[in-house]
């Protein structure tokens, strides 16, 4: 018995592999992967009405209390333009509050309101039903086994992203010099 050439293993019904990846499978797998699980997670948001990436905003506001604006640019690792769209449409919607920093009136400070805690549970059960989703078809071997390996794909990638400085890393700072906690 042979094994299957790498091309046949496929995800997606009725697609073949593009040539230009067959050097890389297993990163072309994790861009699929990656891009229907923000797919599945937008359609979750949607029914909350938040856009794809402000729960990241709103969860780092939720476990931080109020920050700078600055810093929140930097832990959530986007362009400080997209960050303030969103934080203008979360302003809006009456989850986030922002006031002047009494330590530097230059700088604003961030944070969420009270009325966002409602917001909380739903997102945690939005985010629980996304990983009941994601993983339905593993057992729990399987989806430890999984959450380990992609542990290390992410320390791997982390690592490298700091070491050449890319500003997709968030260059010059601590986040860039470590993976994410995990908790």
């Amino acid at each position: 018995m042979t094994a299957e050439p790498v091309q046949e293993q496929r995800t997606t019904p009725g697609c073949a592999m593009p040539g230009a990846v067959l050097d890389g499978p297993v990163s072309h797998a994790i861009s699929r992967v990656a891009r229907l699980h923000r797919i599945a997670a937008g359609r979750a948001l949607r029914d909350l009405g938040l856009h794809p990436g402000q729960e990241f905003l709103m969860m780092h506001l939720w476990d931080s209390g109020a920050v700078r604006q600055s810093e929140l640019i930097k832990a959530v690792g986007l362009d400080p333009s997209t960050v303030t769209k969103m934080l203008q449409r979360l302003e809006h919607a009456g989850h986030v509050r922002r006031r002047p920093d009494p330590a530097d009136r230059r700088a604003s400070l961030v944070e969420a309101t009270e009325t966002s805690c409602g917001l909380l549970v739903e997102v945690r059960r939005a985010w629980g039903e996304l990983e009941r989703q994601t993983l339905d078809g593993l057992d729990a071997a399987e989806r430890t086994e999984l959450a380990r390996l992609l542990g290390k794909v992410e320390t791997t990638l982390w690592t490298e992203l700091a070491r050449t400085g890319g500003p997709e890393c968030g260059a010059g700072t601590a986040q860039a010099a470590s993976p994410p906690e995990r908790r």
